[in-house]
């Protein structure tokens, strides 16, 4: 199941989709410009079962460019 998280970094916010066991191989998701973590919805769940896995939106894009929090 994916959840989605914000962490503080100094003074930027950054929004991110994490889903899987942390216990297992980390699989860092980085989207490309013009993009989101939101490329990843269909991707995730296929993933999930066997990898850690981190999705963050980068500054400026995604869920955080859009006002939401």
């Amino acid at each position: 199941m994916t959840t989605y998280k914000n962490i503080q970094i100094e003074d930027c916010n950054i929004f991110y989709r994490e889903a899987g066991n942390p216990e297992g191989p980390t699989l860092l998701l980085l989207h490309g410009f013009p993009s989101s973590s939101h490329m990843f919805r269909e991707l995730i769940p296929d993933l999930e079962d066997k990898f850690h896995l981190i999705a963050p939106d980068f500054h400026a894009t995604g869920h955080m460019a859009s006002g939401a929090n």
